[in-house]
């Protein structure tokens, strides 16, 4: 299977890694390495993205909003403020397909124009202009499932059947996504591991993840997820093993992205995963 990103074509008979470089300065994870006294740097998030490439990342997922609960909110013009100049420089000057992590639909349709190759959007085209944007992007497209909103995600989260309920709504947002104009092909699908889910419910969509095949090519985020911290006791630091694992078992469930921090890492796994077939 071979899937074109702007300018780059990915063979996907093998899984492939997604980078994430956060350009926000309340990062769970790296804290804002980004930035230096308050400002965030271009220079730090090239150097941020050439590790990323040079461990092994296909992607590079550039992200200007936290969506962990409690982040404070960005406007729309920041969030295009950050993420842009990120974009461009890294399209025009490393090789890797440039992913936007976005809900903004004006930021969509500029960071087309500056190079970017996949639109990663958490509220899977919802919010209001999201759809038409992205099909005037006219770059592939991945929907995440989310229950509730980033503010209110994980006060409780209730299913009927969480993988039949996921399942549905990414197959409502694909059709919305072709009635807009958006090509079946550039149709990706994430189940949102952690974004208003339970434990139980992140392991019962990535025992079933090979389900959500019959909607799109799959795109799984399990890296350094809380649930982590939760099943085996282990904060931030601690859930590398956890991580990998989890992203083993939903590449062997039919997932074709992995979204992570620890690039290396996860090449390695993934190597040792073909090489063992």
């Amino acid at each position: 299977m071979h899937r074109q990103f702007a300018a780059r074509r990915l063979d996907f008979s093998v899984p492939r890694i997604m980078g994430i470089l956060n350009v926000t300065p309340d990062s769970f994870f790296d804290g804002g390495a980004c930035y230096r006294d308050g400002v965030l740097q271009l220079d730090l998030a090239l150097r941020q993205a050439e590790r990323l490439i040079r461990e092994g990342a296909d992607f590079i997922d550039v992200g200007g909003e936290s969506t962990r609960p409690g982040a404070d909110p960005v406007s729309p013009q920041a969030e295009c403020d950050r993420v842009l100049p990120v974009v461009a420089a890294i399209a025009s000057r490393l090789d890797a397909v440039v992913s936007v992590d976005t809900s903004n639909p004006e930021l969509m349709v500029e960071a087309a124009k500056h190079g970017a190759g996949l639109i990663n959007d958490v509220r899977a085209l919802q919010r209001p202009g999201a759809l038409a944007a992205a099909s005037a992007a006219a770059i592939p497209v991945c929907l995440m499932h989310m229950q509730g909103a980033p503010e209110t995600m994980q006060e409780r989260p209730a299913y009927l059947d969480v993988v039949a309920d996921v399942l549905q709504f990414l197959s409502a947002r694909k059709q919305a996504c072709l009635q807009a104009g958006i090509a079946e092909q550039d149709i990706w699908v994430d189940p949102g591991i952690g974004f208003g889910k339970t434990d139980e419910h992140n392991l019962a969509l990535i025992r079933e993840l090979d389900r959500l095949n019959e909607v799109g090519p799959i795109l799984l985020g399990v890296s350094r997820k809380s649930m982590f911290g939760r099943l085996l006791g282990r904060d931030l630091a601690e859930r590398l093993p956890g991580s990998l694992a989890a992203g083993l078992i939903g590449c062997q469930r039919g997932a074709r992205i992995l979204r992570v921090h620890d690039v290396a890492a996860t090449r390695d796994a993934l190597e040792i995963l073909r090489l063992i077939g």
